[in-house]
C-alpha cells in the first residue's frame, strides 16, 4: 500500500477509535476495544489493509488484543476508556511537546488533558520536538516527573511509550527549548 494510502486510513483508524467510533455504528467497550471484522466492513478496508496500518504507524498508535481479533488505539482517547494500564515509576525527567503559541497558557494553568483523558509524555526531548512541530513552531517542556510522583501523581504507560498523567501543574514544568 502506497504511503499516502496508509497515512489516510491511519488518520481514518485513529479518527474512529480515539474519538468518534459511532460515526462508522461502532461502539468500543470499556476499555477502548472494538472487535476488527465489525470496524474493517464499516470502514471497507481489509484484514491485510489494517494490519499494513497498524505496522507501519510509526508511532504504534493501535494495538491488537492477544488474539488479534480485537483493537483499539493505544491511548488518545476523546470518549471514556479505561485502558486498564498498570501505575509504573517515571523516569525522572519526562517531555512535552507543544506549539509555542501554547506556552503561555501552559505557564499558567499548567498541562491539562483537554478534551483527552490524560497528558502525554514523552520518554526524549527529540519526540517531544516532533509532537509539537504537527501543529507550529515548537517548544519542548521539561517535566519533573519524579517530584510528581514524590507528590502523588499516578503514572502510566501505554503500550507504544507515550506516558501519561492526569495533569501537570506549572511547578513541575521548565521550558528546555524554543520558548
Amino acid at each position: 500500500m502506497a504511503e499516502r494510502d496508509v497515512v489516510r486510513l491511519s488518520k481514518r483508524l485513529s479518527y474512529v477509535l480515539r474519538h468518534r467510533p459511532d460515526s462508522v455504528g461502532l461502539a468500543l467497550d470499556d476499555a477502548g476495544w472494538v472487535d476488527v471484522d465489525p470496524l474493517l466492513a464499516a470502514l471497507g478496508m481489509t484484514r491485510a489493509e489494517l494490519d499494513d496500518v497498524v505496522t507501519r504507524n510509526d508511532k504504534r498508535r493501535f494495538a491488537f488484543d492477544g488474539t488479534g481479533t480485537r483493537i483499539r488505539a493505544s491511548q488518545g482517547h476523546s470518549v471514556p476508556v479505561e485502558l486498564g494500564l498498570p501505575a509504573v515509576d517515571p523516569p525522572p525527567v519526562l517531555f512535552h511537546g507543544t506549539p509555542v503559541r501554547n506556552l503561555a497558557a501552559i505557564r499558567a494553568e499548567g498541562l491539562r488533558p483537554g478534551n483527552r483523558h490524560a497528558v502525554h509524555l514523552s520518554p526524549d526531548e527529540a519526540t517531544a520536538r516532533a509532537v509539537g512541530a504537527r501543529r507550529g513552531r515548537p517548544v519542548v517542556l521539561a517535566v519533573d516527573a519524579a517530584g510528581m510522583a514524590a507528590a502523588g501523581a499516578v503514572f502510566t504507560r501505554s503500550a507504544n511509550g507515550v506516558w501519561l498523567v492526569d495533569a501537570v501543574p506549572p511547578r513541575f514544568l521548565t521550558v528546555v527549548s524554543g520558548g
